[in-house]
């Protein structure tokens, strides 16, 4: 028999479950968003029936802290909290897995691909091919001659096996050790690794084709000429650091048996439990069986005249059968960042720029002019905050800043400069949570007319259900994580700032982003109001 381990990352396949379906949510008729147990539940049998592994778990991250968090307090510290719909999925995903008897393994402390690179390491000294299930790039430095990568499918491409080849070909490097060593180099702003700054992906390939490793470049820094030797004489703490923190441990107390590790019997009444709990109709009956069913007959509903009305889970029938077709046909692609993306992002900060601007605008012969418009302040109370900036983006990409003083006057001054614009009935004002902005202008005095677009209230028309903050719009939609305000001002509490302390270029990115973010928003929106007939109820 042939001795093939695939071992599990859970949240990296649970986070990508839930956002592949996140533009058709699967709701039970309770109300419960199923979409991160229904994805993970076809991708496990996708991997079941096609890649037919003889042993197979499902590792997970706890929330204790970990070494890295010890090594660098501010790990990690700039992701979004994860969405409640997912933590609800978590106790389910580990119910369906009791019910196919596949262990789960975690270990506070430690990370899942610290548990994953432990086992694989264990597995491969007893004669097993291990394959990490994952779409993680970190994973690449445990690869070798008995370890791989499993990526699952997507829109673009097959599921897909690295081995060592593949990992050397895909980061351009000569072994897979040096994975860590770019990592080091660039950091990970996923993770919030901070790496070198200045060093990007391919500056760090071409010093490890010249000096070899990490240490080696670290070493010679005082005989790299110009301004990259200068950032590696700087970042040299924050490398070593990173590398530490992006290099995956393999130590991790956790033991493999092989036996506990093995494809045994379901447990089908425990599976008929939880596919009953989600209401998986289709899938459960493929999984168990034709015998599989949803309910009883206590719950049938009928009409004014004793006639059966179909349950919401029946009429959904054809609509999961649907989504289990398309779910590998969705494309989640790494989300990109600002660091990433090209884009024109300027700063309007003297009164020639702001009347060339205003100009322009004026000018524009879209028909009604769209302009998205966001506002920078000192608080979240619009009664109480003081203006600090206003952004401004008509076209994708691109977008501009202006600073506004903490003097009143002289605000007022600068923002009577736009009334041209804020006074014509013509253009289409393009926000997200308008209803702040509008509030903090109407205190200095200032009324936008002209019709409004609020991507908050135009995601709500389509899809009613969960958060809808523009972070995690652009993630969903966009595929693009946006700058946190928490790397601007620092975490909520007593200890945080406020935008007026924040250095003028960090703001200027920050809010032109959020201008230029929302206004993609506004296009993706409009298509989808449009496909679901929903248009006419938002706009004119």
């Amino acid at each position: 028999m042939d001795k093939r381990l695939f071992l599990l990352d859970a949240f990296a396949l649970i986070f990508r479950a839930y956002y592949a379906l996140v533009k058709s949510p699967r709701i039970t008729s309770s109300g419960k968003n199923t979409n991160a147990q229904f994805g993970f539940l076809n991708s496990l049998m996708d991997l079941i029936n096609n890649q037919k592994p003889s042993h197979l778990a499902v590792c997970f991250d706890t929330k204790a802290l970990t070494e890295r968090h010890v090594d660098f307090a501010d790990y990690k510290a700039n992701r979004q909290e994860t969405p409640e719909d997912i933590l609800a999925a978590v106790p389910d995903i580990k119910k369906m897995l009791q019910g196919f008897n596949i262990p789960i393994v975690e270990c506070d402390g430690y990370e899942a691909d610290d548990i994953i690179g432990t086992l694989s390491v264990k597995a491969s000294q007893c004669g097993y091919q291990v394959f990490m299930v994952t779409p993680d790039k970190d994973y690449g430095q445990l690869v070798n001659e008995n370890v791989f990568i499993y990526k699952p499918a997507s829109a673009f491409s097959k599921a897909e096996i690295l081995g060592t080849k593949e990992i050397c070909a895909k980061w351009d490097i000569e072994k897979v050790s040096q994975v860590i060593d770019i990592l080091g180099m660039m950091g990970d702003a996923v993770d919030n690794i901070p790496g070198i700054k200045g060093v990007g992906e391919k500056t760090a390939v071409k010093l490890l084709k010249e000096y070899g490793t990490l240490e080696n470049i670290l070493d010679n820094a005082d005989q790299i000429k110009g301004a990259i030797g200068e950032k590696i004489r700087n970042g040299k703490a924050d490398a070593i650091m990173s590398k530490k923190l992006a290099t995956i441990i393999l130590n991790v107390p956790c033991e493999f048996h092989e036996e506990d590790f093995s494809l045994s019997e379901w447990n089908h009444d425990m599976l008929s439990e939880i596919f009953n709990e989600l209401e998986f109709r289709t899938i459960g009956k493929r999984i168990l069986g034709e015998g599989f069913k949803i309910g009883s007959r206590e719950n049938v509903q009928t009409d004014l005249f004793g006639n059966e009305i179909a349950s919401k889970t029946e009429n959904r029938k054809s609509a999961e059968e649907s989504v289990q077709q398309d779910l590998f046909s969705q494309e989640i692609m790494p989300l990109k960042t600002i660091h990433e993306v090209a884009h024109q992002y300027l700063l309007l900060d003297t009164l020639e720029k702001r009347s060339a601007f205003i100009s322009q605008l004026s000018q524009t012969t879209t028909t009604p002019p769209e302009i998205c418009f966001d506002t920078e302040t000192t608080g979240l109370d619009a009664n109480v905050c003081e203006l600090v900036g206003m952004s401004f983006a008509v076209k994708n990409h691109e977008a501009y800043y202006v600073p506004l003083p903490a003097n009143r006057e002289e605000t007022l001054s600068i923002l009577h400069e736009f009334d041209i614009l804020f006074n014509n009935a013509d253009v289409l004002w393009i926000g997200q949570n308008t209803k702040f902005d509008l509030l903090v202008l109407k205190n200095y005095g200032i009324e936008m007319k002209g019709n409004l677009f609020d991507t908050m209230l135009a995601h709500y028309c389509f899809e009613p259900e969960g958060k809808r903050s523009m972070d995690l719009l652009s993630e969903t939609y966009l595929q693009y994580r946006t700058v946190s305000i928490e790397e601007l001002i620092g975490k909520k509490g007593k200890g945080q700032g406020n935008m007026r302390d924040v250095e003028l270029e960090k703001i200027k990115e920050y809010a032109a982003e959020d201008a230029d973010i929302t206004l993609q928003l506004k296009e993706q929106f409009v298509t989808l109001l449009k496909e679901k007939k929903l248009k006419k109820y938002l706009m004119k």
